[in-house]
């Protein structure tokens, strides 16, 4: 009887922990609330077609961009520091590898936030709770 009891206090000790870890595991796949400050650049023509990082193709006339660490399918909102124009975008893409640039954007959201002529923009970057493209 004594042995039963035992297992029975284990089986339940275990069973708690795997349900205890099961929601910890689910907020590791959501991305955590980011904001970060950092120089944009865009990208367009040249890449037009050639396969991004996720393996989509590049599309100069959509909302995507390329970051570093953030996971692929993450929306970002990104704000122009300089004119207060912001946009959307949705990251399929790694880069930008020249150093102190932390956004490489589509010519699409370049245009929205205002940096084409200029190439380069000090930008706001956050994720925003549930917004879609």
């Amino acid at each position: 009887m004594h042995r039963a009891a035992v297992l029975l206090l284990v089986t339940i000790s275990l069973s708690s922990v795997s349900l205890d870890c099961h929601p910890i595991e689910e907020q590791e796949h959501s991305p955590a609330p980011v904001r970060e400050i950092t120089t944009a650049s865009w990208y367009g023509r040249f890449f037009q077609g050639r396969e991004t990082a996720n393996g989509e193709r590049f599309n100069m006339h959509s909302n995507t961009a390329a970051h570093p660490t953030l996971p692929f399918g993450t929306v970002i909102k990104v704000t122009n520091t300089m004119n207060g124009r912001y946009t959307y975008a949705r990251i399929n893409d790694r880069g930008p590898y020249k150093k102190m640039r932390g956004l490489d954007l589509s010519l699409k959201c370049a245009r929205d936030i205002g940096m084409v002529g200029a190439g380069l923009a000090t930008v706001v970057i956050e994720i925003p709770g549930a917004h879609t493209l």
